[in-house]
């Protein structure tokens, strides 16, 4: 499967097509401190619990190719950790192949942890309808598939009830109306690891 990086690397200017920029969502923040998984994911089951125990909150975000928003998110002030998977789907832990097909159910994804004393909810949702078009169904660019949908995952109902909130703001910068799911988060499954932190490992700057 070897083929599979090489060929979304061809990509990139294409799919990301939204790449605002990391230093212009986070103003340049350093993230080499950012941490690489959020609530102990892979580790503990009841990731959102861990976070609470830090003080802190989780959020997750599917829009698009995992790759192309998660430096979004390092580069902001108060988010702790990230990583990168795969949500709402019906096959346990799934791969990488597996989840291209389309026919698992999971979206790509993005795990957030972060400290709601320096940043909060609302700002993430900002960045969140900022760096992805909202209006297209199941698709980002020239990636197209359930995999690659607009959806935002909640922890709560707080949760649920702010992204709820965002989403007549957004549209104003749409003419086509929002597609984006908001849906309460089911078990999320890291990745493979060449897969986190992809931007930050090749040196690209998105």
């Amino acid at each position: 499967m070897n083929w599979l990086p090489i060929l979304a690397v061809s990509l990139l200017s294409a799919g990301c097509h939204f790449g605002v920029g990391a230093a212009q969502q986070g103003g340049g923040r350093d993230t080499k401190h950012v941490g690489t998984r959020p609530g102990d994911v892979g580790k503990v089951q009841d990731i959102a619990k861990v976070a609470r125990d830090r003080g802190h909150e989780l959020a997750v975000f599917a829009q698009g190719c995992f790759w192309c928003y998660e430096p979004h998110y390092r580069a902001t002030e108060g988010v702790v950790a990230t990583a990168v998977g795969y949500i709402g789907g019906k096959v346990e832990n799934p791969t990488y192949a597996q989840v291209c097909t389309g026919t698992t159910g999971h979206a790509e994804a993005v795990l957030i942890e972060f400290d709601p004393k320096v940043v909060t909810y609302e700002a993430l949702l900002k960045i969140f309808w900022t760096t992805h078009d909202p209006t297209t169904l199941n698709r980002q660019g020239p990636d197209i598939g359930t995999q690659y949908r607009s959806a935002i995952f909640t922890f709560s109902a707080e949760q649920e009830r702010k992204a709820k909130q965002s989403v007549p703001q957004a549209q104003k910068q749409w003419k086509d109306p929002i597609v984006t799911e908001i849906v309460p988060a089911t078990t999320f499954w890291l990745a493979e690891e060449y897969h986190q932190q992809y931007y930050e490992k090749k040196g690209i700057k998105n």
